[in-house]
């Protein structure tokens, strides 16, 4: 049972104005806002307020999380301001449903230490002065390839639809726990043999990266955020156990999102 609600916004003129009329909702319907012991966390904005939303909270599996679209694209965001009154006369009788959204995990070991993030959209592997990329990329303990080019995204199925579309990654639905491996400018030539498409990697591998001498020092970005780091042995991801709740309206589907969102006129 959802009692206590904790509030995220972007800070928008637009966010706030839809913040205040939700928090006077709120409390005629009986639920209490609090940044303690909350239930439900419910992001007002983009894309971007639902990850910092999340990462706030810790990634935490013990509570719900929704998007209330504010932003552009908003393909987090479950429901518009316009769908609220909709949405708390459903959330009142418990009329919704949840989705188990991965989270990803990745180890960074640089200079015998080791560094560790989750992240919800995906990590970018690049080369710390931009340099052309060598690294090897293993599953498990099996080599994949030698990769040569720009760099590697690796994002969770969730991520698919954000950075890694650019790169002309897959759509991958949501409700499925993988990772997928895109690569940044691949090169392919008489030297060098690099895959050029994405590749999808199960649920229980683990994605080992491991930089040639020539390119020891990379660049890791983890959901936007850039972190450098020099004489980096190895990188690990994967997806974790552990999964985030995401409330869904009963008559949530991916492929009608897939459509609004992206082939809809």
């Amino acid at each position: 049972m959802i009692k206590k609600i904790k509030l995220f916004t972007s800070n928008t003129d637009y966010s706030n104005v839809i913040l205040e009329e939700l928090c006077k909702k709120l409390e005629k319907y009986g639920y209490i806002i609090s940044d303690d012991d909350y239930d439900l966390a419910i992001a007002i904005g983009g894309d971007g307020t639902f990850l910092k939303m999340v990462k706030e909270c810790n990634f935490s599996s013990n509570v719900y999380y929704l998007g209330i679209n504010t932003g552009t694209l908003g393909f987090t965001g479950e429901i518009y301001p316009s769908d609220i009154d909709m949405f708390l006369d459903n959330l009142k009788i418990n009329a919704y449903k949840t989705e188990n959204i991965s989270i990803q995990e990745t180890k960074v070991h640089a200079n015998n230490i080791t560094s560790h993030f989750y992240s919800l959209n995906e990590i970018v592997i690049r080369d710390k002065n931009l340099n052309t990329a060598h690294l090897d990329i293993k599953i498990n303990s099996d080599l994949l390839e030698r990769f040569v080019g720009d760099g590697v995204l690796i994002s969770t199925s969730l991520g698919s639809t954000a950075y890694n579309l650019s790169f002309k990654g897959s759509i991958v639905y949501s409700d499925l726990h993988t990772l997928q491996i895109t690569p940044i400018a691949p090169l392919n030539s008489k030297s060098y043999r690099t895959l050029q498409n994405s590749v999808i990697i199960p649920e229980k591998r683990i994605i080992k990266i491991i930089p040639a001498i020539r390119t020891k020092d990379l660049i890791v970005t983890i959901d936007g955020e850039n972190n450098i780091y020099d004489n980096v042995q190895m990188i690990e991801t994967s997806v974790k156990k552990r999964k985030i709740k995401c409330l869904r309206m009963k008559e949530y589907d991916y492929t009608k999102k897939v459509y609004e969102k992206f082939a809809k006129d």
